[in-house]
């Protein structure tokens, strides 16, 4: 999947679960875990909301790279 992310090492910065960080972010648990996972891509508000909470930019958390032709 070419959406990268960093959410997981960031959410252990906070020291919260993804329980918590869902609550924090207005989604479920299990839309915190899909998106670690990189099964899910989040909204671009999602992913401004994602790092508002954790204190960075969404460039530091979601990178995009290119699938190979």
């Amino acid at each position: 999947m070419p959406l990268c992310n960093r959410l997981k090492e960031y959410r252990a910065r906070l020291g919260v679960n993804q329980q918590e960080m869902g609550r924090l972010a207005g989604v479920s648990r299990q839309t915190i875990s899909q998106i670690e996972r990189g099964d899910y891509s989040p909204s671009v508000t999602l992913a401004l909301k994602l790092a508002h909470i954790c204190n960075v930019t969404v460039e530091d958390i979601f990178t995009y790279e290119e699938d190979e032709p």
